[in-house]
C-alpha cells in the first residue's frame, strides 16, 4: 500500500468514527422500560430536562444523567415500546403552548385540551422549567389581592406576587378558600389558573361546572393531571401550568395560581426518583425535595414595568396529617412561602366555616398590600380574637365570671359568629369594611349572637338599598372616611330599630 491509499484509509476509518460517535450523542437505545421510566443508553451530549423522542412518537423528559445512560420519564403511555427502541434528541427543553386561546379551557399536563372543546391555537411555547426572575427584575408587593373572604383579607391578607400557603387537613376547606379566591377575581382583570394534581377527575369536572355556574371559566385555565395519570405527568402539571402564568405575566397580565395540591406532587416525585434508583432520604423522598417545590413557587413575584410589569400570586395547598404542620414536606413549603392560611379540623367540625386558625396563620408580606379601609377596621381584631381563646380556655370550667371577662367573651364570640362565610359567597371590600367596623366597634354588643351575623350582612344590604353612595365612596377609594364612617353609625341605629322587635320576640 502506497503512502497516498494509506492516507486514505486512515481518513475513511476516522470519518466512519466520527459518524458513529455523531449519531451515538443524538441517538440513543433503550436498554430497559417501565412504570414509565425508560433507561436509554447512548445520548453522551443530552442535557438534564431535555425533551427527547421516541421512535413511537411518544415523548420524555431527561432526568438521570448517568456515566453510560441516561434516565427518561415517559409524557404517556408506554405501548408500543421495549428494549433496543430508539430514541432521539430534539435539542430543546420541555415546554408548552400558551397564550390567550386557552383560557376558559381544561388542559393536560402537556398543555393540551382535553374538554372536547376543539384545538388551541397557542400564541407561543414556554419552558416548563425556567430560572425564577432575579432580584432587580422584582417589584415589592403592594398591590391587594382580595381573597373576598373576610377572615382572611381581614387578618391574613395577600398581596399581588406573594406566596401564601393554604395549609390543614384532609376535608377543612382547604379547596374551598382557593376556589372562592378565584371567584373573587371575576371584572378584576386577573387571570386564574387551577392546577388539580392527583384529584379525581370526576371532582375536578364537578369544579369546572362550579367556575361556569358561576362565570369564571371566563377568565380561569383548569390544568389537570389526575390520579389516574402516571406519576411524570403529575410531576410536571405544577410546572406546565407556571410557564403558561409567566406567558401572561410576561404581558404586563395579573395571574392567580393554585397548586392543589403540592403533598400529591411531592409523591408523584418520590415515586418518579426511587424508580430512577436515587438515593431515599427522610420519609423516602429523594434529597432534592426541597429544590422540587422551592424552583416552582420561585417564579411567583410582581415583576417592574421594565420586565413587564405583571404578577403571578401562588396559593400552594399542602395536606397534613393530624395537625401535623412538623412534618417534612409542610416544613419544607412553609419555610418557601410568604406566610400560612392554617386550617384547623376542630374549628372546622365545630362550625367554623372557613376554619382559619388566627393565631398560627400569618402574611408576612401581604400587610403593606391591604386595603386601607380594612386595615382601619381590622386593627383590633387578632387581639380581641386571641384575648378571647386564652379567656376561653381559662374560664371554661368558672361558671362565676366578673363583667369585663364576660364582655370580652362575649365579643369575641360574635367576632367568631361575623367571620363565618358560606362557600360561593366573596365579599366587596366595602361589604367587609362597614361589618368589620360594626362588628369589632362594639356596635352590635345588644344583639344576641344566634343573629348576630345575620343582622351584620342585612345592614350591608340595607345600606346597599337606602346609602349605596357609602359603598361606592369605600370602594372607589378604598378608605373609611370619619364622615363615611359616622353616617354608618347612624343608619345602623335606624337599621336596628327597624329589625329590634325580630330578636326580642
Amino acid at each position: 500500500m502506497n503512502q497516498s491509499e494509506e492516507i486514505i484509509s486512515i481518513l475513511r476509518q476516522e470519518i466512519e468514527a466520527y459518524d458513529s460517535r455523531a449519531t451515538h450523542e443524538e441517538t440513543g437505545t433503550v436498554i430497559e422500560i417501565g412504570d414509565g421510566i425508560a433507561t436509554v443508553y447512548g445520548l453522551d451530549k443530552a442535557v438534564y430536562g431535555e425533551l427527547v423522542e421516541f421512535e413511537t412518537g411518544a415523548k420524555g423528559i431527561v432526568l438521570n444523567l448517568e456515566r453510560d445512560s441516561v434516565g427518561v420519564v415517559l409524557l404517556g403511555s408506554e405501548e408500543g415500546l421495549a428494549e433496543g427502541s430508539v430514541v432521539k434528541r430534539t435539542g430543546r427543553a420541555a415546554d408548552v403552548p400558551a397564550g390567550e386561546a386557552m383560557i376558559g379551557r381544561t388542559l393536560n399536563a402537556l398543555g393540551e385540551p382535553i374538554d372536547g372543546l376543539g384545538a388551541i391555537e397557542a400564541a407561543a411555547r414556554m419552558p416548563i422549567e425556567r430560572e425564577a426572575s432575579g432580584v432587580v427584575s422584582r417589584e415589592p408587593v403592594n398591590v391587594p389581592l382580595q381573597t373576598g373572604i373576610l377572615a382572611i383579607d381581614s387578618m391574613v391578607p395577600i398581596g399581588r406576587g406573594q406566596r401564601e400557603l393554604i395549609i390543614g387537613d384532609r376535608q377543612t376547606g382547604k379547596t374551598a378558600i382557593a376556589v372562592d379566591t378565584i371567584l373573587n377575581q371575576k371584572g378584576k382583570d386577573v387571570i386564574c389558573i387551577y392546577v388539580a394534581i392527583g384529584q379525581k377527575a370526576s371532582t375536578v369536572a364537578q369544579l369546572r361546572n362550579n367556575f361556569v355556574k358561576y362565570g369564571a371559566m371566563d377568565y380561569t385555565i383548569i390544568v389537570s393531571s389526575p390520579a389516574s395519570e402516571p406519576a411524570p405527568l403529575q410531576y410536571i402539571a405544577p410546572y406546565s401550568a407556571t410557564a403558561i402564568g409567566e406567558y401572561f405575566m410576561s404581558k404586563g397580565k395579573d395571574v392567580l395560581i393554585v397548586y392543589d395540591d403540592l403533598s400529591k406532587h411531592a409523591v408523584a416525585y418520590r415515586a418518579l426518583s426511587l424508580l430512577l434508583h436515587r438515593s431515599p432520604g427522610r420519609e423516602a423522598y429523594p434529597g432534592d425535595v426541597f429544590y422540587l417545590h422551592s424552583r416552582l413557587l420561585e417564579r411567583s413575584c410582581r415583576l417592574t414595568k421594565e420586565y413587564g410589569g405583571g404578577s403571578m400570586t401562588a396559593l400552594p395547598i399542602i395536606e397534613t396529617q393530624a395537625g401535623d404542620v412538623s412534618a417534612y414536606i409542610p416544613t419544607n413549603v412553609i419555610s418557601i412561602t410568604d406566610g400560612q392560611i392554617y386550617l384547623e379540623s376542630s374549628l372546622f367540625f365545630a362550625g367554623q366555616r372557613p376554619a382559619v386558625n388566627v393565631g398560627l396563620s400569618v402574611s408576612r408580606v401581604g400587610g403593606s398590600a391591604q386595603t386601607k379601609a380594612v386595615k382601619k377596621t381590622a386593627g383590633t381584631l387578632r387581639i380581641d380574637l386571641a384575648r378571647f381563646r386564652e379567656l376561653e380556655v381559662f374560664t371554661q370550667f368558672s361558671s362565676d365570671l366578673d363583667k369585663a371577662t364576660q364582655t370580652a367573651l362575649d365579643h369575641g364570640k360574635q367576632l367568631m359568629e361575623i367571620l363565618k362565610q358560606p362557600l360561593y359567597h366573596p365579599m366587596s371590600v366595602s361589604r367587609q369594611a362597614v361589618i368589620l367596623y360594626i362588628s369589632t366597634g362594639s356596635l352590635l354588643a345588644d344583639v344576641p349572637l344566634a343573629k348576630s351575623r345575620e343582622v351584620a350582612q342585612g345592614f350591608v344590604d340595607y345600606l346597599e338599598n337606602t346609602q349605596p353612595q357609602l359603598l361606592e365612596e369605600i370602594e372607589s377609594t378604598g378608605a373609611l372616611s370619619a364622615a363615611v364612617a359616622e353616617s354608618i353609625r347612624a343608619e345602623l341605629d335606624a337599621y336596628k330599630g327597624q329589625v329590634s322587635a325580630q330578636w326580642q320576640a
